[in-house]
């Protein structure tokens, strides 16, 4: 399963990677997936909401004129720590690189290397398999 540029979220997370959109039960769409505010975590996200943000033309948070924000910082230092991943990292290569380029390389990191499925950024292993991710 490849991601598209859908799944980006305006504070540079592959959704397509997030446990919450690779689980069948209570299914999130990713933040720009349809009925964006069918799950609570969605509706309360104060990047998704944040109107600074909404008013880019990107929409995404690198060119925000607070970026990067007290509640960025906060979530990039939680998933370089719990999931080595770094938001800001990500934004940066978005705008270094364009959306294409990123979601090229983000569907190359995140590929099992055993059955081709997709390592959950939250469990660290592959979401079909269990294969555990080699970095």
């Amino acid at each position: 399963m490849a991601v598209g540029v859908e799944l980006i979220a305006p504070c540079g997370m592959n959704c397509g990677v997030c446990l919450g959109y690779l689980r069948d039960r209570r299914k999130c769409a990713g933040c720009h997936g349809r009925d964006a505010n069918s799950t609570a975590s969605r509706a309360r996200c104060t990047i998704v909401n944040c109107a600074l943000r909404q008013s880019t033309e990107s929409g995404f948070c690198y060119e925000c004129p607070k970026y990067p924000c007290r509640r960025l910082r906060e979530l990039d230092k939680r998933y370089r720590t719990k999931y080595s991943m770094s938001m800001i990292e990500n934004l940066e290569f978005i705008r270094d690189h364009g959306l294409a380029a990123f979601v090229e390389k983000e569907n190359e990191r995140w590929r099992c290397r055993k059955c081709g499925g997709v390592i959950c950024v939250h469990r660290g292993g592959c979401f079909n398999c269990g294969e555990s991710r080699t970095d």
